[in-house]
């Protein structure tokens, strides 16, 4: 026996799925999903298999000859779920399994009407990254097996279906009240971007191959948001080379959406948080676009790996943003992201063996020690290769890669062995084994200077000098400079300068949710009380974790708003994801006693 990936039960020594099927009916009624799935072969195989899932009802299996197939469960494991081991007879070269998944699945969240933007009907969207797959259908869970897969899905008629495949059209549902979505996937992706959504859709049309699908109420405001879109694909076509996914679309979701964006290949489901009003949230859309070719095209084998995925997409996003904004947009990005990063490590300590780039997560949930240090410490990693290497000669390097690991999955020994053969002596001269196998961040780390940049840091840090910036600064201010200023402040701040700040930048009336956010969490260190109706608003609407975690943190701080705390969540709860849930629960638990 030999395991591909800690994570999953999936073992090298027995067949390995070659394509998916699904055949599955969506009830909001039951909150389950239904029907089938079927693992194909490239040739005739028999023997055990061992499949990853977690909380699935299984109705039976069968080969392709309608022979039963006989199999076993193991006990649950709390991180793994629950092994399924089928015993194919000779000839096997595809087997149906007949499922149903429980109203609890990890990778599903259905909304009622009431926790969308139109209120009047009811919603459901996947999340599988990293080891949810399993409790959405019985397959081998991980980035190794790498499939290509067809889907049906059967939706009350009211309602349309996305998935992160091509669309191939609609069809009459096998009763009334239904209509059956059908979906095509021809490149072969790993389990985690299986992806699907049903609600009541609308969309509109960016470009020939981009569309953005929303709730009819937001659909409008995610057009104009996000219609430079094309010129983003472009430009990242010029970096990375060809676009290979046909059609890159974006959905919009309702605001309990954990993440600000998870890159399904052909549509990237994102956080309505979003949609600012004035464009100045589109990072976000540049990373997920990133993931096409570092991450979706070049994978991660494991989640020990998982920086192979996050360090390059966050590189590869301000390569796209440099080339499109201009250099200085880029180097505030490096500014946010650092302040992450040093977030991060005094989470985890800096000596932890989760500030590493290459993790050993067996026995861990990955969900548990989710951080931005493979973003940001591996985006820094990567920069020191391209500065160590040239730009130019590095570029080539990157073409080089994704040609000749395209649609596979790989490990962080397989990436530093090709960095040798194409970047000799490049691995030894950064020090490589300091940044993938030692924590913290090693001491070569690169800088990004910024003359704007220092200058706002400069002025927030005579704060305490009565340094205030006057009202025609910041109005020349952008979106991220106003962000970089309030992240340079101390805390806590008196009422009086709690005050300063709300009139004087408008703070609490902020449609940019990053500001917003910001700002809510000094407001909330400082025990600011004039702040607390929105810090409640934010906090029973947004499910984004990178909101909730330092929201829920900063009112840690004094007594009424730790009770403030748990009485929001105690009444939004049930409104989160349950990775946000998670998130928030952990946080609260290192409140003070009393």
């Amino acid at each position: 026996m030999a395991r591909l990936d800690p994570h999953s039960y999936a073992d090298s020594d027995q067949p390995q799925t070659k394509s998916l099927r699904l055949k599955l009916d969506v009830d909001f009624d039951s909150h389950r999903l239904s029907g089938e799935c079927t693992l194909v072969f490239d040739s005739e195989v028999s023997g055990p298999l061992d499949l990853d899932t977690r909380a699935l009802t299984l109705h039976g299996a069968r080969n392709q000859t309608g022979t039963e197939v006989p199999y076993e469960w193991a006990d649950p494991d709390p991180i793994l779920g629950q092994r399924l081991r089928l015993t194919l007879p000779p000839g096997t070269d595809a087997v149906t399994l007949a499922y149903e998944t429980s109203p609890e699945a990890s990778a599903l969240q259905w909304l009622t009407p009431a926790q969308t933007a139109g209120r009047a009907k009811p919603f459901l969207f996947s999340q599988c990254q990293a080891i949810h797959a399993r409790s959405l259908a019985p397959l081998q869970d991980s980035p190794r097996v790498r499939v290509p897969y067809e889907a049906e899905l059967t939706v009350p008629e009211d309602l349309a279906a996305v998935m992160s495949a091509g669309l191939q059209g609609h069809l009459p549902g096998p009763a009334k009240g239904k209509r059956t979505f059908v979906f095509r996937m021809p490149q072969a992706i790993p389990p985690y971007l299986l992806a699907l959504a049903v609600g009541n859709i609308d969309s509109r049309d960016l470009s020939p191959r981009s569309r953005v699908y929303a709730e009819p109420e937001t659909v409008e405001a995610a057009a104009w948001e996000f219609a430079e879109l094309e010129k983003m694909i472009v430009t990242a076509e010029g970096l990375f080379g060809p676009y290979e996914w046909d059609r890159y679309d974006l959905l919009t979701l309702p605001p309990s959406f954990p993440y600000g964006g998870m890159e399904n290949p052909r549509i990237t489901f994102l956080t309505p948080t979003l949609l600012a009003g004035d464009r100045s949230l589109v990072a976000v859309v540049a990373h997920e676009l990133a993931h096409s070719w570092t991450g979706n095209l070049v994978t991660n084998a494991s989640a020990d790996h998982f920086w192979l995925n996050e360090g390059f997409t966050v590189w590869a996003e301000r390569r796209i943003l440099e080339a499109v904004y201009g250099q200085d947009y880029a180097a505030m990005g490096w500014a946010l992201g650092l302040k992450d990063l040093n977030d991060a490590l005094e989470r985890f300590g800096k000596d932890s063996p989760l500030t590493r780039l290459r993790t050993d997560l067996g026995g861990v949930d990955p969900d548990e020690v989710y951080s931005e240090v493979p973003y940001e410490k591996g985006a820094r990693f990567v920069t020191l290769l391209e500065r160590t290497a040239g730009r130019q000669r590095f570029d080539r390097f990157i073409r080089d890669y994704m040609d000749a690991f395209r649609f596979t999955s790989i490990s962080t020994e397989e990436f530093l062995a090709f960095l040798e053969e194409k970047l000799p002596g490049i691995s030894s001269r950064v020090n490589a084994q300091a940044w993938i196998y030692g924590p913290g961040l090693p001491d070569n780390a690169p800088t990004f200077p910024c003359p704007a940049l220092d200058r706002i840091q400069a002025l927030a840090g005579g704060w305490d000098r009565g340094e205030r910036p006057d009202a025609a600064a910041i109005a020349r201010w952008n979106a991220t400079e106003k962000l970089l200023y309030l992240q340079n402040l101390a805390r806590p701040r008196t009422a009086k300068e709690c005050l300063w700040l709300d009139e004087a930048m408008a703070l609490t009336g902020q449609g940019n949710y990053e500001i917003l956010v910001e700002w809510l969490c000094i407001a909330a260190a400082s025990d600011y009380e004039p702040a607390f109706e929105r810090i409640r608003q934010v906090l029973t609407r947004v499910g984004r974790m990178k909101y909730l975690r330092p929201l829920y943190a900063a009112l840690g701080g004094h007594v009424r708003t730790r009770a403030m705390a748990h009485e929001i969540f105690d009444s939004a709860k049930d409104r989160y994801h349950p990775l946000s849930r998670r998130v928030i629960e952990s946080v609260m638990e290192s409140y003070p006693k009393g």
